[in-house]
């Protein structure tokens, strides 16, 4: 399993009990795909550099996560179809060599 990075934009009208639930949900998606959470940091409500859809702030998580390879298209595919999320970069965590 590959470890990725994930950074979540959530709704902002959503209150936070709502965004530890909606990433509760996050990291339930990847651990029925196989995967697991290794961490999950909160970095609470930011203002955005441009509006989406019609939202001028939202609520930030970035979460690393352990998933098969061959179920990274589904986890994208959920994490598109979630309404609460306004945005996603996902990426593939580097490990540096060392010298």
């Amino acid at each position: 399993m590959k470890q990725y990075e994930l950074l979540v934009i959530y709704k902002p009208n959503a209150d936070a009990e709502e965004v530890d639930k909606l990433i509760a949900k996050v990291t339930a998606d990847a651990e029925t795909l196989g995967g697991k959470s290794e961490s999950v940091e909160k970095i609470g409500r930011k203002k955005l550099a441009y509006e989406i859809q019609k939202f001028r702030d939202g609520f930030f998580s970035s979460m690393v996560l352990s998933l098969p390879e061959e179920k990274v298209a589904e986890f994208k595919r959920q994490l598109r179809l979630n309404d609460s999320i306004l945005r996603t970069m996902f990426i593939e965590k580097s490990i540096k060599a060392e010298v």
